[in-house]
């Protein structure tokens, strides 16, 4: 076996696993009332599950879940020390957003405090198009992403 997927007819890549979307991701929060608020108020997530015993929120967003993981729960206690100026959970999240009004996004991203964002012409899983950078309250780098082509808002 020389290590490669695929290798000793197992199927290349694409043919046993084929990743089609985001079915979730999971960040370690500080503060998880404001972590809670934060993807329901800006993001339109809504909660859909919680298990108190393991400090875990899971909100729904569209087709896939944001976890939220306490930092002094049972599951976030094994990451280490919690997401700060020292370093983050991961680079960034990038979310596709549909419908897209890039003005609009912008103006209620300011009634949330975030008036710091602009659009881009960014590179996606689409190909080019407009996107915002924002950050949740630990820190967390969200994309919010438009269609390809060309970027007018």
């Amino acid at each position: 076996m020389d290590g490669r997927p695929g290798a000793a007819g197992c199927g290349g890549p694409g043919e046993v696993i084929s990743v089609r979307a985001i079915d979730h991701v999971v960040f370690r929060a500080r503060n998880m009332e404001a972590m809670v608020r934060f993807y329901e108020d800006v993001l339109g997530a809504r909660i859909e599950r919680q298990v108190e015993e393991l400090g875990l929120v899971q909100l729904r967003a569209g087709d896939c879940l944001i976890d939220l993981v306490d930092c002094a729960g049972r599951l976030g206690r094994r990451g280490g020390a919690p997401p700060g100026v020292e370093g983050r959970n991961v680079e960034h999240v990038c979310f596709r957003v549909d419908p897209w009004n890039g003005d609009a996004i912008l103006a209620f991203l300011a009634t949330h405090g975030i008036r710091e964002a602009e659009i881009a012409q960014r590179y996606g899983a689409e190909g080019f198009g407009p996107s915002i950078y924002i950050a949740d309250p630990e820190g967390n780098v969200l994309e919010l992403k438009g269609p390809p082509g060309e970027m007018d808002s």
